[in-house]
């Protein structure tokens, strides 16, 4: 299913329910009095998190959310039925924006509701306004509308890991070896164009699409990509044997990190330099001392072997369960 992390929908909250006119027909009784009852409370509509990253792809041919309207009151006095509450299901981190009037909603917890819009009162029938001066009134009101708005739905990516380099780092790679995931891995940069998933012993792992020096201007994939990481918990930078001169092109990361939001750069980090099959023993144990100075925790690893991914699986189970 397609990758879809931002869209416009509207939305309306249903109508409320007529009052009606009636009147109570008893045997042996001509003229009862009024019996007519309320109509019902039209459905509101509510934004509700779940588990799929994916499921905004559902909605991209219909993106109207209606509530269902209350029903018209009625006889002997009945209250009319209330209308079913529209739920709309969006991502876990999905931050929902009523662009009328710029107030912002945020689903941080699953199975989440946060209510958008509030559905119109149902109408009052003939008996309300019955008194001891009106006994027979013909009086009824009709339904009030429902709200209705148009909303910005973003979805940031909410993960305990985001795998974050510059394009061809060996993150996709790394994400299908530690998941079940399948997630498209190429030898040219930008093989990944949209955020992958992974679960890894009920932990969530994000490959985020690869950043470029100047992505937090736009260059590149931009900052399309760099929102995703917001929320997650850690980050997991990937640096390449590939690359010269490693620590210069850890640093353009970090760079556009902290330009683009100060707080990322803070989250806690782990590194791992991969694609070890690249180097020699003296080149790996240089890097690997060069990075510790950074007092972070290090990891070397081969993409390719598994007891080299297997080691890699057990230390990085024992960092996520500090």
């Amino acid at each position: 299913m397609a990758f879809i992390d931002e869209m416009k929908i509207y939305a309306r909250a249903g109508k409320g329910g007529d009052g009606v006119v009636r009147w109570l027909h008893e045997k042996g009784k001509e003229f009862g009095g009024p019996a007519g009852g309320d109509g019902g409370r039209g459905g509101d509509v509510y934004a509700r998190a779940v588990r799929d990253v994916y499921i905004l792809a559902k909605y991209r041919n219909d993106k109207n959310f209606l509530a269902e309207a209350g029903g018209a009151g009625q006889s002997k006095s009945m209250h009319g039925k209330n209308g079913e509450d529209m739920f709309i299901d969006l991502p876990l981190g999905t931050l929902v924006t009523h662009i009328e009037t710029g107030k912002t909603f945020e689903l941080v917890k699953e199975g989440e509701k946060v209510l958008l819009l509030t559905g119109g009162g149902g109408g009052r029938g003939n008996e309300f306004f019955k008194s001891s001066i009106h006994t027979t009134p013909k009086k009824f009101t009709l339904g009030k509308l429902g709200q209705e708005g148009h909303f910005q739905v973003e979805l940031q990516l909410f993960a305990d890991i985001g795998l974050l380099g510059l394009p061809n780092a060996g993150k996709s790679s790394l994400l299908n070896a530690l998941t079940n995931s399948t997630a498209k891995v190429g030898s040219y940069q930008f093989t990944t164009l949209d955020p992958n998933l992974g679960a890894f012993y009920g932990y969530v792992i994000a490959d985020i699409p690869g950043i470029i020096e100047g992505a937090s201007e736009g260059k590149g994939l931009g900052v399309k990509f760099l929102k995703h990481i917001k929320r997650t918990k850690m980050l997991a930078h990937l640096v390449s044997f590939e690359n010269e001169d490693m620590m210069s092109v850890y640093k353009t990361i970090r760079k556009e990190l902290k330009k683009y939001d100060k707080e990322l750069s803070e989250k806690d980090e782990i590194i791992i330099l991969t694609k070890t099959d690249v180097a020699d023993k003296k080149v790996i144990e240089k890097a690997v001392k060069e990075f510790k100075k950074l007092k972070k925790e290090v990891f070397v690893i081969s993409l390719y072997d598994d007891k080299s991914i297997k080691a890699f699986s057990d230390e990085l189970i024992k960092v996520l369960k500090k």
